[in-house]
């Protein structure tokens, strides 16, 4: 493993935590343009019915309304990250309660909602369907015809046997029923997942201006700025290069800010009204019409020998879309949490499914890990019912069944750098997991394994007179301090101290293309493509050098920012003076665009150990004690590191005990952060982490991820701890007083 230096592995502050603590950070909603107008959006109260009228004269006449628009204004546009199956705004057919039927800009927002209150719209009510399971019985109602006409359509995954059926994954090892055929038995299980919301502090927030020349301005709340500009000028048929997203601070993310779907409705105000427009959505907007996570309808099957091994498995997850797909970036359109259906365990043969379906409720999005933990709860649970039918403690089970060094996991993949077993063995020791325990007290375990993705960034380094290194990022920092992470990266690498060095974050019109935050990637990412651009800087401060001191560029040395000739030593000179004594004294500049693959073969591992009480007369579950272990190799930032464990850990605690999304007919009834419980802090018991050491990851320094790792496993660890603690077993999050007292008092 790469030693530590003196920058990289120390909890250097956030670069931005004073502007956000001081109310000084600007985020999209907090942007202020001369002659601005707010924008409001009509949605539809029906989950599926056609638009027969609209009458908006009434909307127009209000007083300081500038714009109305409707389906009319922007027939036969989609939007969409992948697949553009998602109008604009509605002109025949509504598919949702919130789907956007029209929009109003005006001079206030009082202005803007009596509008909208007056735009009359008379519907035909058509035939819903409210859950995938519904949906793909064939006399359900078609919720799209042939979805082989939006552009972007997943050709090669349309789930094209499924009635409303999107896409599917399939993923195969080996030959799976001839691995049942050497199973002693055969275990099954279907575990049922709601949906969630992010639970992000900022609603989604666009503002958009037209300048005079015709290039469209935007600020947002995203993510992803490179593909939302693509999005935009493909809803709204303009070249992207008439477009620039410009920087903004995001009030959190968690895979939530990837798409500004009300921007082309922004830009039809803004061109309409010859105004730049606002549309911040409200907090029932959110949950009620925003793009929360899929529910999931996980079956497992799993043939094991009479010894503990588990020799064959196959996966079938039914996710629920929603009314769109538009909200899934990934080619196949989908959610990807068919590939952890192994965990992180050496199963010989398997053969795993997951079919997204259409329903005539709120479209689905991207949740930290998406997929992910859906599958992670059901693989988990069914881990332990195993080991229970077999007669084996949970914990030994899994170590029968561990990856190791060059085990081949269950998508096919050969392993190196495994850690799985030690990362398990950290968090049982931690957790004192065989200690004694007292009535009603249960101990469960939960693993997890994810690969590292790579994907396209890039960095800008200039470096003026002053010798200040200014580092232009593409990334738009959601909140996890990857610029301060870049900060330390490029301190190190550059040999100079951290106060001589600057990142700002780029427009689309200043920085390299990046492809979005997300993936547990931008650390890699981002990190290769600093590495990139302090050898590129360096290579052109060696050729700045080699002409002022008139030798070969060979002979040029570097190091504690500063340079000289081989053999002159004393005619050393600074960065700074670099710059200023050179023949026309301007900057240094260079640019790195990078595309690193995903590491072939390397996969980090959780393990988590949950401690609960179960007060059996009433069915409530106390978390008493939560354990976390993880490998990692050189962490670049401790405290940020640790803050993304401590957040996963609470928003899987949040997924396991408090947050469902609550529907009935296709209507969200917790549409408001009263009725949607997030975990508060009196919910979250001493979390305790334990980091395995490791090496080979692609990070510069030996690094390996840690943003999705921790949410995943703590409802398996959970449910599993609460079977422990008084005997039941269930299959459907999440585990209220409620739920939990009618399965400890069935009659």
């Amino acid at each position: 493993m790469v030693a530590r230096t003196a920058v990289v592995g120390t909890s250097l502050p956030r670069i931005e935590g004073r502007e956000k603590v001081t109310g000084a950070a600007q985020y999209s909603g907090d942007v202020r343009l001369p002659g601005m107008l707010y924008g409001k959006i009509l949605r539809s109260p029906y989950p599926h019915a056609r638009i027969v009228r609209i009458d908006t004269s009434a909307a127009e006449a209000v007083p300081g309304v500038r714009a109305v628009v409707t389906g009319e204004d922007a027939r036969d546009r989609y939007y969409g990250k992948r697949l553009r199956d998602m109008p604009v705004l509605c002109w025949d057919v509504v598919r949702f309660v919130g789907d956007r039927v029209a929009a109003v800009a005006a001079d206030s927002e009082e202005a803007a909602e009596e509008a909208l209150n007056l735009i009359e719209v008379e519907y035909e009510e058509l035939p819903a369907v409210f859950d995938a399971l519904s949906a793909m019985q064939p006399d359900a109602p078609l919720i799209h015809g042939d979805i082989t006409k939006y552009d972007g359509a997943p050709m090669d995954a349309i789930a094209k046997d499924t009635h409303n059926g999107l896409s599917v994954i399939r993923i195969k090892k080996g030959d799976v029923e001839e691995g049942f055929k050497r199973a002693d038995r055969v275990i099954e299980h279907t575990f049922v997942v709601p949906g969630r919301h992010h639970g992000y502090i900022e609603p989604h927030a666009s503002l958009l201006a037209i300048d005079p020349d015709g290039r469209v301005q935007v600020w947002l709340a995203t993510k992803s700025p490179f593909p939302v500009r693509s999005g935009l000028a493909l809803a709204v048929g303009i070249p992207e290069e008439r477009i620039r997203v410009n920087p903004a601070f995001i009030g959190g993310d968690f895979g939530g800010k990837g798409d500004g779907a009300e921007l082309p409705i922004a830009y039809l105000l803004a061109v309409k009204s010859g105004r730049p427009v606002q549309i911040i959505m409200s907090y029932t907007e959110e949950l009620t019409a925003g793009n929360p996570t899929h529910p999931s309808f996980i079956t497992i099957r799993t043939g094991v020998t009479n010894d503990g091994r588990m020799v064959a498995r196959t996966l079938r997850a039914i996710h629920d879309s929603g009314a769109y797909g538009a909200f899934k970036p990934i080619p196949q359109v989908a959610i990807g949490g068919a590939s952890h259906g192994g965990g992180p365990y050496n199963i010989d043969t398997t053969a795993f499914e997951a079919v997204q379906v259409y329903t005539n409720t709120v479209p689905r999005g991207f949740f930290r890990a998406p997929g992910g933990p859906q599958v992670n709860f059901a693989v988990e649970s069914h881990t332990d019912l195993i080991a229970r039918e077999l007669g084996i403690d949970p914990a030994e089970f899994r170590l029968r069944n561990i990856l190791k060094e060059g085990d081949v996991n269950a998508i096919g993949h050969k392993l190196h750098h495994v850690r799985a077993g030690e990362v398990l063995q950290a968090a049982l020791d931690a957790a004192g997991y065989s200690a004694p325990k007292g009535p009603n007290v249960g101990r469960g375990i939960a693993m997890y394994e994810r690969g590292i993705p790579g994907g396209a960034s890039g960095a800008v380094i200039q470096v003026g007179a002053d010798g200040v290194l200014t580092v232009i990022s593409p990334t738009f920092d959601q909140g996890v301090g990857t610029h301060t992470i870049l900060k330390q990266l490029v301190s190190d690498m550059m040999d100079v101290p951290s106060d001589q060095v600057r990142v700002v974050t780029g427009s689309t019109d200043d920085a390299p293309y990046d492809g979005g935050v997300g993936g547990s990637r931008v650390t890699h990412v981002a990190g290769v493509a600093a590495q990139e651009a302090c050898n590129m800087l360096k290579k052109a401060m060696a050729e700045r050098a080699a002409q002022l001191f008139e030798c070969p560029v060979e002979e040029i040395q570097y190091a504690g920012g500063a340079l000289w000739p081989r053999e002159t030593p004393q005619r050393r000179v600074t960065i700074a003076d670099l710059v200023t004594r050179s023949a026309d004294a301007t900057p240094i500049k260079v640019t790195a665009r990078v595309n690193p693959p995903s590491p072939p073969g390397l996969s980090c591992f959780c393990a988590q150990v949950a401690e609960v009480e179960v007060d059996p007369e009433t069915g409530q579950v106390k978390l008493r004690r939560f354990v976390t272990a993880h490998d990692v190799g050189i962490v670049i930032n401790p405290i940020t590191h640790q803050g993304q464990i401590d957040g996963g850990v609470v928003q899987g605690i949040g997924m396991a005990l408090t947050e469902e999304l609550l529907e009935a007919e296709g209507h969200v009834t917790s549409a408001h952060m009263g009725e949607y419980k997030v975990p508060a802090s009196a919910d979250v018991p001493p979390l305790e982490t334990v980091l395995v050491p490791s090496d080979g990851g692609p990070i510069p320094y030996d690094g390996r991820a840690i943003g999705e790792m921790a949410n995943c496993s703590p409802p398996g660890a959970i449910a599993n701890a609460i079977q422990d603690a008084v005997g039941i077993r269930l299959l459907t999050l999440p585990f209220t007083a409620e739920r939990v007292y009618r399965a400890l008092h069935p009659s």
